[in-house]
C-alpha cells in the first residue's frame, strides 16, 4: 500500500512577475480555505483547515554545468479533520 498518492505536479518556467501574481493570487484564496488548482483538463480542489503549518526552507545545490541552484520552498501542511484542534489550554 502506498503512503502518497501525488494529486497534481506542475513545473513552468514564469518571470518574477508572473510568479509573484500567482502567489498573490494563492494568498488571497487562503483565508478561505478553498484553494483549486487547474492546468488543462487537470484540476485539483484543496480545502484547508483554519490552521495549517507553514514551512519554508531555502537551499543551494552546486551544479557542474550552471554553477550554483537556488531554491525556496514555501509548504503548507495539515491534515484532515484538523479544525477540531486547538492549542493547549489550562483547565
Amino acid at each position: 500500500m502506498r503512503n502518497e498518492d501525488l494529486r497534481f505536479k506542475s513545473k513552468e518556467r514564469k518571470t518574477r512577475e508572473q510568479s509573484s501574481e500567482f502567489l498573490h493570487q494563492l494568498a488571497e484564496k487562503l483565508p478561505d480555505g478553498k484553494v483549486t488548482l487547474k492546468q488543462g483538463q487537470e484540476e485539483v480542489n484543496l480545502n484547508l483547515p483554519a490552521n495549517v503549518t507553514l514551512e519554508i526552507e531555502v537551499e543551494e545545490k552546486k551544479k557542474r554545468k550552471k554553477g550554483i541552484q537556488h531554491k525556496l520552498e514555501v509548504t503548507l501542511k495539515w491534515y484532515e479533520g484538523d479544525d477540531e484542534s486547538g492549542p493547549v489550554e489550562l483547565g
